[in-house]
């Protein structure tokens, strides 16, 4: 079975430890909050709201504290 790809991991980490994360997308909007659930197309980012952001518009993904993919 082959491994998950680095996003993939990564996104799960996030959701795992519901750390909260700033998303930016490729227009600049900024976007906070906490991973819900993401498949390969769409995170769904809860906040006030559940937002269901496309992959496709995303740029960055930066989590509020340091994260260690190699645990």
């Amino acid at each position: 079975m082959a491994h998950p790809s680095l996003q993939t991991q990564f996104i799960e980490l996030l959701l795992k430890q519901q750390m909260n994360v700033s998303i930016f997308l490729v227009n600049g909007i900024k976007l906070h909050g906490v991973i819900e659930s993401f498949d390969d197309e769409v995170i769904m980012l809860k906040n006030a709201l559940t937002q269901m952001v496309f992959k496709h518009a995303i740029s960055t993904i930066v989590p509020a504290k340091a994260i260690d993919l190699n645990r």
